[in-house]
């Protein structure tokens, strides 16, 4: 079990759920940091955190991604193949049961943000959370099933399909949408083709769950510097800015999918330079 931190947003109290920790050299990260910084940085480590968010409101229990997933199959990836991480232990540790998670909120359905949807049974996935509705957008859906992605359609089959066979999964439209009051998804593509991130409005404070528009707070400093798993890298530097500005703008609180350290934080304006500050 991880030591788990949380904040207090208005009516809202939001939890990391850890799923696990590591390092990748910040020339692999993110590939053209080279053009811009001293060619001995390329082998500086970059830390890094896999998690989920748990948002507690007065009313409802909500998750923002679920992280891997235990015993899984991911041959195309060793960091996320067949895991044993004590996520199901933080989420117990936080005194939530599954049973309890009323939605399921997903910012794009890659690899290290659906796995906990399902857990097995016998020889088949089933969902983790039985009284959950999930919520992603219809093109992370379109793009995942399409021939694009084949290369990697199991996780689609063992952590999406099963949601949608037990008709839980609702999606929206590639646009601006409130879909509960006060939880609004905004469109962030770049990432991947249907990447959103959502923000909670609560007591006139904002909280921003970017999903993967960031993958570091060095890309605060940097945000032209797209990382390695950029499907579309001008779009995603641009989806980039617009969040930089959005959470300025907004004194908003960050909620990251895989800095290090606290995961969260707040992000300010200095002439044209944005500052990353952890909380």
């Amino acid at each position: 079990m991880t030591e788990q931190a949380s904040y207090t947003i208005g009516k809202l109290k939001i939890t990391r759920l850890t799923e696990q920790m590591f390092s990748v050299p910040q020339g692999k990260l993110f590939p053209t940091s080279g053009d811009e910084s001293p060619a001995e940085q390329a082998d500086m480590l970059v830390n890094m955190s896999v998690h989920s968010w748990l948002v507690e409101t007065p009313n409802r229990i909500m998750l923002i991604d679920t992280a891997t997933g235990n015993g899984k199959d991911r041959p195309f990836s060793p960091l996320f193949h067949q895991l044993n991480s004590p996520w199901m232990e933080n989420l117990t540790a936080a005194g939530i049961d599954p049973a309890d998670v009323d939605y399921v909120l997903h910012t794009h359905l890659h690899t290290d943000h659906v796995g906990w949807n399902t857990v097995p049974n016998g020889d088949s996935w089933i969902p983790t959370f039985p009284n959950a509705t999930w919520v992603c957008p219809q093109a992370e859906v379109t793009f995942m099933t399409s021939p694009a992605a084949a290369a990697r359609r199991v996780v689609f089959d063992d952590s999406v399909q099963p949601i949608i066979d037990a008709r839980r999964l609702v999606t929206l439209p590639d646009e601006i949408t409130e879909y509960l009051p006060g939880i609004v998804f905004y469109p962030t593509p770049g990432h991947s083709p249907g990447h959103m991130s959502i923000a909670f409005v609560t007591e006139g404070e904002t909280a921003i769950f970017l999903g993967d528009v960031m993958h570091s707070a060095i890309q605060v400093a940097h945000p032209q510097w797209n990382s390695m798993f950029c499907g579309n890298g001008p779009l995603a530097a641009e989806s980039r800015r617009w969040l930089l500005e959005f959470a300025a703008t907004e004194n908003a609180t960050v909620f990251t999918s895989h800095f290090d350290r606290t995961s969260a934080g707040r992000i300010t304006k200095d002439n044209d330079r944005f500052i990353w500050t952890f909380l």
